[in-house]
Parts: C-alpha cells; sequence; structure tokens
C-alpha cells in the first residue's frame, strides 16, 4: 500500500469545486480545505507507485483550477498507539 500526502495550490473561486472533483478521485480518501501555504490537502492510499503516478499526472493536474501539486510520499506510518509506546516513560 502506497499512502501520499498531496498538497494542492487553488484558484480561489474553485477551491469548493476542486475539493469535490478530488473526493469522489479512487484512491482519495479524504480531501481537507487548509491554512498555510497551500489550499487543499488530499490524504492517497494506492496499491502501488504506479497508481499514485497516474492519479497525480493524469487525473489531479488535469483539474481546471489547481495551479500547483506538491506530492509526499508516505514511508512509515505511526499511529498514537505506535507513537505512545515509543515516548513512553513506563
Amino acid at each position: 500500500m502506497v499512502t501520499a500526502v498531496i498538497l494542492i495550490n487553488v484558484e480561489p473561486a474553485h477551491t469548493a469545486a476542486v475539493a469535490e472533483i478530488l473526493s469522489n478521485m479512487p484512491g482519495i480518501s479524504e480531501v481537507y480545505s487548509v491554512a498555510g501555504n497551500y489550499d487543499l490537502v488530499a490524504l492517497v492510499r494506492v496499491k502501488e507507485n504506479e497508481t499514485l503516478a497516474d492519479l497525480v499526472a493524469e487525473h489531479i493536474r488535469g483539474v481546471d483550477g489547481i495551479t500547483r501539486t506538491e506530492t509526499l510520499i508516505a514511508f512509515r506510518a505511526y499511529s498514537r498507539h505506535d507513537l505512545d509506546s515509543l515516548f513512553s516513560l513506563d
């Protein structure tokens, strides 16, 4: 399983429409509007890197209103349970 976080800049008038389109794409599990240097964040979970590449290059970048993306591929997941055990004082 490949997990990625995609940071997205959108033309201001298109934020809600882009978020709706992205949230309906296979492989995108969640879309958030955020404050800061980016307008949207999409969480992606797909089976392989090639699927992620197709999703970003062929589908996400083709959405009207998106001006820039930055894809962060996750190497390892840490759940709250994992973090609690790593930093436990017991």
